[in-house]
Order: structure tokens, then sequence, then C-alpha cells
């Protein structure tokens, strides 16, 4: 059994394609899932896995796609679809529950243009106290064109506790972004800090902390996972 497999990132803006080499089994797919999720962290609009190279030894290494999907699908936002794998790839992940959350196709060509466009906006903001203000304006607008009135309200007050958070406690340059992708309005601020977002006690006399319990009561989800140098905290509430 081969114990090495390449992972080879292009970037066919804004598409990030993976293309995968070698032998996937138990022993390598945690050096894939890595680089998957360092190929998330530049947030691109999908993220496509070329698998014309691999030869799949275990099938149960293949979970390690549907575990990237689901965790593609809380931040950055952004679909995985893998291609050109094959036969006995092919008929294994019909069998499995990949295919449930991951879309297989014959070549990149096919999967670039299943993934579609997504709709995003980004803004990069200073670690000042004006950045929460920005990022109401960002998501405000982001709902207006997208035509969520009822989630502008919510969506204003939850990424501005996000960024406060950055602003209070990390104190770094931070990528904004806000995606829709339904039924979900996805909300993320990634910054240069390593420290994981924790929301704070529950002492109600206490000066600060309680941002993220706010944040943790308004959205259906949220998370804060390693992103880089940094981290991403992460946010999803529902697109109406």
């Amino acid at each position: 059994m081969s114990s090495r497999i390449t992972c080879e990132v292009r970037t066919t803006a804004p598409v990030a394609v993976v293309r995968l080499a070698g032998a996937l089994h138990l022993g390598t797919m945690r050096s894939v899932h890595r680089a998957l999720s360092d190929a998330l962290v530049d947030q691109p609009e999908a993220l496509v896995v070329d698998m014309a190279e691999v030869s799949v030894e275990d099938r149960l290494a293949l979970s390690v796609f549907a575990a990237t999907a689901r965790s593609a699908e809380e931040w950055p936002a952004v679909p995985v679809v893998l291609c050109a794998p094959s036969p006995v790839a092919a008929r294994w992940l019909a069998e499995s529950t990949t295919c449930r959350v991951v879309p297989v196709t014959a070549d990149c060509a096919e999967a670039t243009r299943m993934a579609g466009a997504t709709l995003r906006m980004r803004a990069r903001l200073e670690p000042v106290a004006e950045a929460c203000r920005r990022a109401r304006e960002l998501v405000t607008d982001a709902c207006a064109r997208w035509n969520l009135p009822e989630a502008a309200g919510p969506a204003a007050l939850v990424l501005s506790e996000l960024v406060g958070n950055v602003v209070r406690h990390a104190g770094t340059p931070m990528q904004v972004t806000v995606t829709l992708r339904r039924p979900y309005l996805h909300l993320a601020v990634v910054d240069g800090s390593s420290a994981q977002a924790q929301p704070g006690g529950t002492d109600l006399h206490a000066e600060g902390g309680r941002g993220l319990m706010l944040v943790r009561e308004l959205a259906q989800r949220w998370g804060s996972v390693p992103a880089g140098q940094g981290k991403a905290v992460w946010a999803m509430l529902p697109a109406t």
C-alpha cells in the first residue's frame, strides 16, 4: 500500500481546484483533509477536487470529502464538488453517504460550472471602532440587494458583534464576508489571532464578554475555526 498522496492547489479564480495524486486510504486521508482545509482559507467561490490521478484503496477514506463539505458549508459557505473519479471510486461514492453532500462530475470543467456563482460581499477592515459601523453597513447593503429585509436587523447586530470581538480582543486587520447560500445568510470574520473565540461568562455586571453570547442567541449556528495563521468566526442566520 502506498503511503503517499500529493495535493496540488490551483486557483482558477474564483474557484479553487485541488488536484490529488496517489493512494487515498486511512493513512493518507488526514493529509488530504489538511490540504482541502488550507485551500478554503482564501474563501474561494467553490472548491473542486480533481480525483483523476487518485487510487482509492479504502472506501472508508472517501468520508474525508463529506467531512470537508460539511465544514465548508458552515465556513466559508462554499460548495465542494468532486470530479473525474475512477470507475471503482465512482461506484463506491455512489454507494456511500458522501454523494448526498458532495456532487460528483465527470470532469473539472463540469464541476466548475456546477459550483456556480456565490452571492458574496467582502470588506477588509482595520481593528478600529469605526469597523463595527462599516460592518453593519455592509450587511445592510447585502440584505437590500438580495431582498432579505427580515434578516437585515439581526444580521447587522451579529456581524457588528463579531467585528467588535476582533477590535477588542484580536486587534488585527480582518476580512469580513457576507454570503448568501439559501436557506442561510452566512457571516464571517477572519482575523490574525489564533486564539479561538469563546463566549464570556454569565456575570451581568461584567463590562464586556457578552457579545458572543448575543451571537449565540441570534444565530442558527455559529463557531470559531482555525484559518491560516489566524481564525474565522462565523454565524449562520435564516435567509428570510
